[in-house]
């Protein structure tokens, strides 16, 4: 296992980067510690899978360093780190039995029979792989040859980092709870560093304790789920984090407050809005903390869709949309009401980062 550490790495696929669109990935600097689950979340383009191939070593950063343990690896090979990479498609030996894909690792690196016989059925037996072993991988589901690949990834027990990029792409949607789940089992058994690549925030929320948010090539919050929930650094976060995501609403300040639309909002964020001078002003607040009353915001209510154990209500305040959750049973308003912000729960932005 390995703590790893990026210091100020950069990277463009471009020969002479020289404007900011030509960085794939802007600076970044990320301390992962020796043993600690890791996920990199974030939409299609952001810069994720980049990072995880310079990680990995299948690129060499364009500036920066990458440590593992404190030695600059940023120019080393992925042998010379010493890592095991899952990919988005299983990467298996058809014409060989499940036994076989999963002993190959170890018997490239000459360990003894009864020591690859015990990890293989220790590894296969965690992946419920166990009565399979001896069928070939060719006649397996996707899943099945995904928990090989993964295995793969497990077996040895000399790696620094286990990595995932998008392991579960290919899995029916419901195995893939299970195989989340089992991820995060394995973890705790195993103990190793893992880093885990999607743009599914389930997976990520799921399989990591610490979240590594990004967009545009660049980190925008590094958190628990928890901290990214209930205190999102960036309004982007807000939006990506939840379903449905943050309510982010234009604000102004007004008389000393903070005001959304000509109406007062009361929020603990209204003392620090003397500090700021100028920038887009907006409060976020998740739709899980916005309630309907007799007094407040005056708001029109709108569409009405039921997710189960809540429904979300979309209201209109002067034609600004916000949503609204509320729970199965309680009642409606059915043409205007009136919404309150939980004030614990607001938060003030400045130029989409949060306002400290």
């Amino acid at each position: 296992m390995a703590r790893i550490k990026l210091d100020g790495v950069k990277h463009s696929y471009a020969a002479d980067p020289k404007s900011p669109a030509d960085w794939a990935l802007k600076e970044v600097n990320l301390d992962c510690q020796d043993g600690g689950a890791y996920a990199l979340l974030g939409p299609s383009g952001c810069g994720k899978t980049t990072l995880l191939n310079l990680i990995s070593g299948l690129l060499t950063p364009t500036r920066g360093r990458i440590l593992f343990d404190d030695r600059d690896v940023s120019h080393a090979t992925p042998e010379d780190r010493n890592i095991a990479q899952v990919f988005q498609f299983p990467v298996i030996y058809d014409t060989m039995t499940v036994y076989d894909n999963l002993a190959f690792p170890l018997r490239n690196r000459r360990l003894p029979a009864p020591e690859i016989d015990r990890r293989v059925r220790d590894i296969a037996d965690m992946l419920d792989l166990g009565p399979s072993l001896m069928n070939r991988a060719s006649g397996l589901t996707a899943d099945g040859k995904q928990k090989i690949s993964l295995g793969r990834g497990l077996v040895r027990s000399d790696v620094n980092v286990i990595m995932f990029d998008e392991p579960l792409t290919v899995i029916d949607p419901h195995l893939k709870w299970v195989l989340r789940s089992k991820l995060k089992e394995l973890h705790h058994r195993v103990k190793r560093t893992m880093i885990y690549v999607t743009h599914d925030q389930t997976e990520a929320l799921t399989f990591a304790d610490q979240v590594v948010v990004m967009n545009n090539g660049e980190v925008v919050q590094i958190g628990t789920p928890i901290e990214l929930f209930d205190r999102p650094e960036h309004t982007f976060v807000g939006h990506f984090i939840g379903s449905p995501g943050m309510n982010v609403l234009p604000v102004t300040k007004e008389n000393g407050g903070i005001s959304f639309l000509g109406t007062p909002v009361e929020s603990i964020e209204n003392v620090r809005a003397e500090a700021l001078n100028g920038g887009r002003l907006e409060i976020g607040v998740r739709p899980e903390f916005v309630s309907f009353g007799t007094t407040g915001i005056p708001v029109e209510i709108g569409k009405v869709a039921d997710a189960g154990r809540f429904r979300i209500v979309e209201a209109r305040h002067k034609g600004q949309l916000l949503k609204v959750l509320v729970t199965e049973g309680d009642a409606i308003p059915s043409v205007t009401s009136h919404v309150r912000f939980d004030p614990t729960h607001t938060h003030l932005y400045s130029d989409g980062w949060l306002v400290k």
